[in-house]
């Protein structure tokens, strides 16, 4: 009973699925029939039903040539070539300087690790002493320097004085008596000051006095000497 009542529910199904089917290409048979009614053509045309088909066809074709058109201008990326970005020699030679870095750090902590073990093999001691290749000739050069200055001190002290200090100790007795002569006041004079103070400002005042006092005397010796040289 169970079995009937499948097969009977299948061969239902089957038959609505034709059914279906049927109907469907009924429907679009006859939208293909009056469907050239509502076609508009860009250019005039006798039958509407032969131009849409025409234009179809011939947009048809366009698209299969915009499909299989090919491109005028290669827009691809270049080829990629792996020796230009791999760069094996490169890569060797930092392989081999690495290398003999590490030899040579190697080689560097042995020697280190055995003086630190041992006292090493190098006695650092320098017992050399400094000598000096023109010391002979810089001490003929200071001799003869010496001797050069001693003799030109013995010709300095050997030689009398073009000029003699006692005529002139008379000639300024001498004048220093034409002086007194014609003085207008004695040498001893001094300005009366009336007020005593111990300030400074005094011992300046003083100090300056004794100095003009001094250009006064000055002058008064060359005044002295012109008068004598024209007598």
């Amino acid at each position: 009973m169970n079995t009937c009542f499948c097969y009977l529910f299948c061969l239902s199904i089957v038959y609505l699925g034709l059914f279906i089917f049927l109907f469907l290409l009924n429907n679009q048979f006859n939208n293909s029939i009056t469907m050239h009614r509502a076609y508009q053509p860009i250019t005039p045309a006798n039958n509407k039903l032969l131009k849409q088909r025409w234009d179809q066809s011939r947009f048809d074709r366009h698209r299969q040539k915009v499909q299989n058109a090919q491109a005028v201008i290669d827009n691809r990326p270049p080829h990629i070539y792996m020796h230009l970005h791999l760069k094996l020699k490169k890569l060797q030679m930092e392989e081999e300087r690495t290398a003999i870095i590490e030899r040579d750090n190697r080689i560097l902590l042995e020697k280190m690790c055995y003086i630190m073990r041992t006292r090493g093999r190098v006695d650092n001691y320098n017992d050399y002493e400094q000598k000096s290749l023109n010391k002979t000739k810089r001490q003929r050069e200071l001799l003869r320097v010496t001797h050069e200055n001693q003799a030109i001190l013995k010709r300095i002290f050997s030689k009398e004085a073009h000029y003699s200090h006692l005529k002139w100790e008379h000639e300024w007795e001498l004048n220093k008596k034409y002086m007194a002569n014609i003085a207008k006041y004695p040498q001893s004079y001094t300005v009366y000051m009336p007020w005593k103070t111990n300030d400074s400002s005094v011992d300046r005042m003083n100090n300056k006095s004794i100095i003009s006092a001094n250009q006064m005397q000055n002058q008064s010796v060359v005044r002295s000497r012109s008068i004598i040289e024209s007598m």
